[in-house]
């Protein structure tokens, strides 16, 4: 495989985490269990969130993704 087809994986993959993550903590909210805190799963989803900007800023800067140069 290609890197930014790697990348892109990657990419989906964190991005698919940080659903999961939003959506524990949803549950949790609703259940109103005190077992673990909700703030744990948020926690996550904001520092996964970070790093998936910092690997798209990235990955701009090295030029291994392009931004779409026509917006239509």
């Amino acid at each position: 495989m290609n890197t930014p087809l790697i990348f892109k994986l990657v990419l989906v993959l964190l991005l698919l985490f940080i659903i999961f993550n939003l959506g524990r903590a949803l549950f949790i909210m609703v259940k109103g269990d005190e077992k673990v805190p909700m703030s744990r799963y948020l926690g996550r989803r904001v520092i996964f969130s970070v790093i998936v900007i910092l690997l798209l800023l990235l990955a701009l800067g090295t030029g291994l993704i392009a931004p779409n140069p026509t917006p239509h």
